[in-house]
């Protein structure tokens, strides 16, 4: 049998840790990249880039002609997921070797929870834009596995941080923030545990719907205070939310405005797994580990 073949439309961050996992174990893995500037660091993953245009994947008909996986990790537009409006065509017709299919969702379909805790059985209510673009982007790929047999699996996740990407980057570079909102919380996943997680999802034979979070959901301003006892820095100090919400920007206005725990239990159950980093202690430390600290 070939070497199963995993493409990842929209190769970015967290691709790059599991092409990582992959490629040593005889993964074929290839990535797209808007930019030229963008291949070295996809080769240096162990992945083959492919330049993405306005007309979308060259020779697209012959890429897809052997993959096996596909990963959809690009944020959908106005006109939706992108690679289904550039290549939506040629699924139709599907690929002779294709037999999963994921797709990189986010928690913000859920909407604000008042800081309940949220599974995937929970109804949709995103309350912008992104959210909204992103429920019908996994709608579409559901609907894309009814033609291709092909199952469909969507991840939703939340925050992702790791390896520069996390409150360490922000306290050296004088931009973190302990913006303090009572009762909020935000969950994350640190990026190992999500390219864990995809990778045991991949020998999934059905579809389904799977939050990719730590175990411990937390005030945001825990974690910068940690970062900065782990570095042995000053803490920047405490801002109220409401004092400081006229600066703040639509991004962050939109970050605050919705409070919900991620349950990781379908998670556990359906792969099988536990994250490696359970809270953001666990991961913080690691980071600084890695780094020789």
């Amino acid at each position: 049998m070939s070497a199963p073949h995993l493409l990842v439309f929209g190769f970015g961050y967290s691709a790059a840790f599991l092409a990582r996992r992959l490629a040593p174990k005889g993964w074929r893995i290839s990535g797209t990249m808007r930019r030229l500037d963008g291949a070295a660091a996809i080769e240096a993953a162990g992945a083959t880039p492919l330049l993405v245009t306005a007309a979308g994947i060259r020779d697209a008909d012959r890429v897809l002609s052997s993959v096996t996986h596909i990963l959809a990790a690009a944020p959908p537009g106005e006109s939706g997921d992108p690679l289904l409006a550039l290549h939506g065509d040629l699924l139709q017709t599907p690929p002779p070797k294709l037999r999963w299919t994921g797709y990189l969702s986010t928690t913000g379909v859920y909407g604000d929870a008042g800081g309940a805790w949220v599974d995937e059985g929970a109804p949709l209510a995103p309350v912008h834009e992104r959210g909204r673009r992103r429920a019908a982007a996994e709608q579409a790929w559901a609907d894309v596995s009814e033609y291709t047999g092909a199952p469909a699996v969507i991840f939703r996740l939340p925050g992702i941080y790791g390896p520069g990407r996390s409150a360490f980057d922000q306290l050296r570079a004088g931009t973190a923030k302990r913006l303090v909102k009572p009762g909020q919380v935000f969950s994350r996943i640190h990026v190992e545990d999500l390219a864990a997680a995809v990778e045991a999802a991949l020998a999934l034979e059905g579809g389904t719907v799977l939050n990719i979070a730590d175990d411990e959901p937390a005030p945001p301003q825990d974690v910068v205070t940690h970062a900065a006892r782990l570095l042995g820095v000053a803490p920047p100090p405490e801002e109220d939310f409401e004092a400081a919400r006229p600066r703040l920007s639509a991004m962050a206005l939109e970050f605050y405005g919705a409070n919900r725990r991620i349950s990781n239990a379908r998670m556990k159950a359906e792969l099988g797994i536990a994250p490696r980093y359970p809270s953001y202690r666990e991961g913080l430390a690691a980071i600084l580990a890695a780094e020789g600290h």
